[in-house]
């Protein structure tokens, strides 16, 4: 195979960092006692009060163990899928005999419940064997596969167990018996992405090559013409005996990318967690064949979705209707629906670019989504979910509008459609891959995240101990413990967010070489201390005019972290308050938020409530009094109660 460049980068390995952030380090811990816990005894329908999963005792029926019927979505084996996964990287750098066998046990069900020509999926497993392969368009068999050889590839890489990457490679051969290019396969493709980049981790993990020619033919035979979807639906919706709710007319195909063949798209378009996995896997490809014609409009897309569909906190899809994108500069803060899976699918695409890219805007972007919608997205207990993340809440308006009933005022246990938990904690539970990589002679540090890192080059072994004070501090310091031979090299990313810097090594001040926002160390050497230090600056951002949302507004940030206004804080009518964009901003840690972030305090103003009349409507007059506004990192709103909240204040 080809690369598409002569560098080829390589995400660090969960087993060559340990995390010892204080901030970060609470998240890896809640998600090891807290949430892989709670999660499966959701799965197992052993939690009181939380919307039924049936997802575990759905395998046991498949399997023929157990009685019953098949219950929840057409994907709920994924919840089961994801949660395997997550469990996977924890074991990966923990020892944890308990959880390995909660696992073991998953596999046990799942090797049962799989038929002997190695076909997957409890929904058509259970009674509805003549429907298989009858309805890509939205029964989502291919996804749930996809999920299923996702989490085969993390056990077998955090223990080399081959038991369940067995179970799954018998799978994706008897996909590969029925789809393909070669004359009597069906020319079909997945109704929702996914299986595309969990084929390519399977290829990762066997070294078998058919898998990634797999990916690369879904991938490839999407959109074209005759268009499979279309024919699906022409030939097979009289004969329908279940209904998904999506063929009651012509299939939309924009709203699943297969409107033209993927090289073709310019744009994102329809269900944003569709479209991540699907660029994902389009990156995945490109770099793994040196297709360029896929990595064109991957970058395409990239600048698309993160130029002109993304919100100020990382999240992507702006309607309900389809869980989509719509057009660019829509961005409508009362309505965005911001799924969560769309924001970890966000992040898988950018560290996918970035394994092709050594750019700082990919970086950027995940940083971004972590610290904002990722970390909103789950309570501070582990316990409560957003499968919706609000740019603006208004209670009253969610309860009574019929166009806001999706944009929910509190965190909720569990969800009848559950794939955003499990998503979260698989997400959580990778996060060192993400802080820094390899090209095999450089080290590149992405994250500003407390770590032990052991990281293999070609050359050798990067070894490191990387200490950041806080995520609001702008300070990090590293002891180089060993680098390959007597040189080695270390990039460490300019953070988009400041306008200063200073790097020194052993205390001696240096000008490096910048290069797409890496600040290049070329010449490291055991012992090393390297110390980098920025600028956390406290913003008022404004919007590009087109997002009509925004216009006339502001919002708050400090460092990655977006901010929001609470009625905790700043009493109800939100939409009443104006910011003066003169004030000075001031960082308090006087209201003791979680993890001790500081809120940030400014001057600004409040109109009046009309008290002395009935008019609904009067001639304008300017009755505001001034007030003190306190604006608190996003990523904790709802945490202490619900109320109204803003991102976007007028100026």
């Amino acid at each position: 195979m080809i690369s598409i460049s002569e560098e080829r980068y390589r995400q660090a390995e969960i087993s060559e960092m340990h995390l010892k952030d204080n901030f970060w380090k609470k998240y890896e811990d809640l998600v090891r006692e807290t949430v892989l816990p709670y999660q499966w005894r959701i799965l197992n329908d052993q939690e009181p009060d939380a919307a039924p999963s049936h997802a575990v005792r759905n395998f046991r029926i498949a399997a023929g163990v157990e009685e019953g019927e098949f219950y929840g979505e057409v994907f709920q084996d994924s919840d089961l899928a994801k949660w395997i996964e997550a469990a996977s990287y924890i074991l990966a750098d923990h020892e944890d005999a308990e959880l390995g066998a909660l696992i073991e046990k998953a596999v046990d069900i799942i090797e049962e419940a799989q038929q002997e020509n190695g076909y997957l999926d409890t929904y058509f497993t259970s009674g509805r064997q003549d429907m298989e392969w009858t309805d890509l368009y939205e029964c989502h068999e291919m996804y749930c596969m996809g999920h299923m050889m996702e989490a085969a590839a993390a056990y077998y890489e955090a223990t080399g167990k081959r038991r369940f990457l067995d179970i799954m490679c018998r799978c994706a051969d008897h996909i590969g018996e029925c789809f393909g290019p070669e004359e009597g396969k069906r020319k079909g493709y997945p109704g929702h992405q996914e299986i595309e980049l969990a084929l390519v981790k399977l290829y990762k993990a066997t070294g078998q090559e058919k898998y990634l020619e797999l990916s690369r033919f879904f991938l490839k035979e999407r959109g074209s013409e005759p268009n499979y979807f279309v024919n699906e639906w022409a030939t097979s919706r009289n004969k329908r005996e279940f209904k998904t709710g999506s063929l009651t007319g012509m299939p939309d195909l924009r709203y699943n990318q297969s409107h033209c063949t993927v090289a073709e798209q310019k744009m994102a378009v329809g269900h944003a967690v569709r479209a991540m996995y699907m660029y994902s896997a389009m990156a995945d490809v490109a770099r793994e064949t040196g297709d360029t014609e896929l990595l064109s409009a991957c970058r395409t897309l990239w600048d698309d979705v993160t130029k002109r569909q993304m919100y100020i906190t990382g999240a992507v899809g702006s309607t309900h209707q389809g869980e989509a994108f719509t057009f660019d500069y829509d961005l409508p803060n009362e309505t965005a629906y911001a799924e969560t899976c769309a924001s970890v699918g966000l992040i898988l695409f950018a560290a996918r670019m970035q394994q092709m890219d050594m750019d700082s805007r990919y970086s950027d972007v995940i940083e971004k989504v972590l610290y904002n919608t990722i970390l909103s997205s789950m309570s501070e207990d582990g316990k409560h979910y957003f499968y919706v993340n609000p740019q603006e809440m208004w209670p009253e308006a969610s309860k009574n509008n019929p166009d806001r009933r999706h944009v929910i005022t509190e965190r909720r246990k569990w969800f009848g459609c559950a794939c955003c938990p499990p998503n979260i904690a698989r997400l959580l539970a990778s996060l060192q891959k993400y802080i820094c990589s390899t090209d095999g002679e450089t080290l590149f540090i992405h994250l500003y995240i407390s770590s032990e890192i052991h990281v293999k080059g070609t050359a050798g072994e990067y070894s490191a101990d990387m200490s950041c004070f806080s995520p609001w501090s702008g300070k990090m310091e590293m002891q180089v413990e060993n680098v390959p031979g007597n040189i080695g090299k270390i990039a460490l990313r300019i953070p988009g967010w400041c306008d200063k810097w200073m790097v020194y090594v052993n205390d001696v001040k240096q000008e490096p070489e910048i290069k797409k926002g890496y600040l290049y160390l070329n010449a490291v050497r055991r012992g090393d201390r390297i110390r980098f230090e920025t600028d956390v600056p406290v913003r008022l951002m404004q919007a590009d005019p087109r997002v009509r949302a925004d216009a006339g507004k502001t919002a708050v940030q400090m460092g990655p972290f977006v901010y929001c206004f609470e009625e905790t804080d700043n009493g109800r009518n939100l939409s009443a308050l104006r910011i003066d964009i003169s004030s000075s901003l001031k960082k308090t840690a006087e209201y003791g938020l979680p993890g001790g972030i500081p809120a940030v305090v400014l001057r600004g103003w409040k109109t009046e409530e009309w008290q002395d009349s009935t008019e609904l409507y009067r001639p304008y007059e300017c009755r505001e009094k001034e007030v003190s506004l306190t604006a608190v990192p996003y990523y904790i709103w709802g945490n202490r109660q619900p109320g109204e909240m803003l991102i976007w204040v007028r100026t």
